[in-house]
């Protein structure tokens, strides 16, 4: 959610900083702020954009800074309760996460005569810190003090008045890197904003404190032993996250979708066959006596989970359930020590999917695979498989890219877990990888329907709500299509399966809302039929996204996009683009912000 840089240098660090804080835009911001170190400490922060923060601090000059973006939890956001956040005029924190003992830790501090000028928990971090600072005179042994009396989640970064060339960090449950650059040293808590200056990354574990000076760093466990961290190159590059010839960054991941998923299977696909091994070098291990599938998500990976429950069922044969992560972790489970537990995020950070992955495990759940957008997150490193889906950087708070490289990742599971059933006969497997040789193209077919969906927008754009139905397996793709429309527009969508319509939603139906349905030519296509009949019959208005086995035709009140062709079980994947297209169009619009609607963040790294 949050951002975090920051810098040591023998340069001046505030437009890194600043240039760092506008790649970490897309994680959703309601504030900003700076802090550097020249002769003392300087603070400047603003609850504008990034640029009005630029702007404000054209004269600021330091060579060790530290600099956030904050989306609001404690405290409204306003300029006081921006980080950075500052003791004395002598320390200075920025923080990811939330303290939850924050109450009995301002009391204590308040009782230690700190006034605090803040609504948020963070400040308790940082009147902690000064506390043990002033008792120590040392800033990596105050923070390691500190830290053990917080409770919840932090990413941290502190920076003295009094010490020109030294930072200190450290993380617990929100993530934290080091950046290793040529007498100069950055710490980030993602690696788009450290990439115009170092791809060589250090991404520090649960419980690490770190001290980073401008030739050598040092970390240190949760026990305060020293530890090394492995050095990663990062695959990235700074070109990834600039926008081109795109207007927003969800059009452009939209239209990567073809490249995204070719590379996500482009081992899988060029192998003789489908193998376990795609998921790990313990792959047959783990999954040759899977008896049941639990799959752990949020938001639009949840989604990906239910189109996967229809694969895993039909094709493997084997029971699956699809979990909202936020519920899972606080119910009472029956576990199944056989049941494979799949964890999906983009982020891989997502707290509650990883206190869910956590909560299985401690019932003995232990076979654990995580298909995740970003190698070396905490939800790869705590899994026993790992898929790693070739997405490249997601910008765009809408996930559109990362939905159907996920959904191609859980179709590889699929197969993979029919085969060790004994379910998938050679040549069935032969066409499923020749199915999937097909997918970037018929994505690519499918992005063509764009002009027709923007003769849509215009409608829906006048709209206050809209309706998605679908049957079976794309009942998850109408899901998926009315959460983008709500996400970016605006505009309330709500999702039933079709069958559902005369238990309740049908009262909605009249000429003022759209209907949108999901509708191949697959076997459940007649009865779909006859519940958008039921829609006319209301005098609703029907948006249907069909293909060419389905024989719908436009009349009045009955718009009809035709994909090109039926994708059988892939179908769910390409039907996914004309609704990521129309919450585009309908954004686009209505003029709102597409790429940081109001109130979300990319990464949900708190509850």
């Amino acid at each position: 959610m949050c951002g975090i840089i920051g810098a040591v240098a023998q340069r001046n660090v505030v437009p890194i900083l600043m240039e760092g804080l506008r790649r970490l835009e897309y994680r959703g911001y309601d504030s900003a702020g700076i802090a550097v170190v020249n002769g003392g400490l300087s603070r400047i922060r603003s609850t504008g954009r990034v640029a009005e923060l630029a702007a404000l601090s054209k004269d600021l000059k330091g060579n060790l800074g530290i600099a956030h973006t904050r989306w609001a939890t404690h405290g409204a956001p306003t300029e006081k309760n921006a980080h950075p956040h500052a003791s004395r005029d002598e320390i200075a924190v920025v923080h990811n996460g939330i303290i939850e003992n924050h109450v009995e830790l301002r009391t204590k501090l308040e009782g230690l005569g700190y006034r605090f000028e803040s609504d948020t928990d963070t400040e308790v971090i940082v009147h902690l810190i000064h506390h043990h600072y002033r008792g120590c005179g040392e800033l990596l042994e105050a923070t390691r003090s500190s830290v053990k009396e917080l409770d919840g989640a932090y990413a941290i970064a502190v920076v003295s008045g009094n010490l020109h060339d030294r930072m200190v960090c450290a993380r617990k449950g929100s993530p934290l890197l080091i950046g290793l650059g040529i007498e100069e040293n950055f710490i980030a808590s993602d690696a788009s904003a450290l990439l115009p200056v170092t791809r060589k990354m250090i991404y520090l574990e649960d419980g690490d404190v770190a001290d980073i000076g401008l030739l050598e760093y040092k970390i240190y466990d949760g026990e305060g032993v020293p530890v090394e961290r492995a050095v990663h190159i990062s695959e990235l590059s700074a070109e990834t996250t600039e926008l081109g010839k795109y207007r927003h960054f969800m059009q452009k991941e939209i239209f990567e979708q073809p490249k995204a998923v070719a590379d996500t299977m482009d081992i899988a696909i060029n192998e003789t066959g489908i193998s376990p091994e795609l998921f790990g070098p313990d792959g047959k291990l783990v999954l040759e006596d899977v008896e049941a599938v639990t799959i752990i998500a949020c938001g639009t990976s949840y989604h990906a989970g239910l189109v996967a429950r229809y694969w895993m069922e039909s094709l493997a044969g084997i029971p699956c359930s699809a979990e909202v992560a936020s519920e899972y972790r606080y119910r009472e489970i029956v576990p199944n020590p056989k049941a494979l537990i799949v964890t999906i995020s983009q982020s891989g950070e997502t707290a509650d999917t990883l206190a869910a992955l956590n909560y299985a495990v401690s019932l003995g759940q232990t076979k654990t695979l995580s298909i995740c957008n970003v190698d070396e997150s905490a939800l790869v490193r705590q899994s026993k498989l790992r898929f790693l889906t070739r997405a490249g950087p997601e910008i765009g708070v809408a996930s559109t890219k990362a939905f159907t490289t996920q959904l191609v990742a859980l179709f590889l599971l699929t197969l993979a877990l029919a085969k060790l059933k004994g379910r998938l006969a050679a040549e069935q497997e032969a066409g499923h990888i020749e199915s999937l040789r097909r997918l970037p193209h018929a994505i690519n077919q499918a992005l063509e329907v764009e002009p027709k969906i923007e003769q849509w927008a215009e409608k829906f754009s006048e709209k206050q709500h809209a309706l998605f139905l679908a049957r079976g397996i794309h009942y998850p793709i109408a899901l998926e299509g009315a959460l983008k429309l709500k996400e970016i527009s605006y505009i309330h969508a709500e999702a039933y399966p079709a069958g559902e319509l005369k238990h309740g939603p049908l009262a909605l139906v009249d000429s003022n809302m759209p209907v949108v349905a999901v509708a191949p030519g697959d076997a459940l296509l007649e009865k779909l039929k006859s519940n958008l009949q039921e829609v006319r019959a209301r005098g609703g208005e029907l948006y249907v996204v069909s293909d060419e086995e389905s024989h719908f035709q436009d009349e009045a009140s009955i718009h009809v996009i035709r994909m090109a062709g039926h994708a059988g079980h892939l179908s769910p994947i390409l039907h996914a683009i004309p609704m990521q297209l129309l919450a585009y169009h309908a954004a686009l619009q209505k003029g709102t912000d597409v790429d940081k609607p109001r109130n979300l963040a990319k990464s949900v790294t708190v509850e």
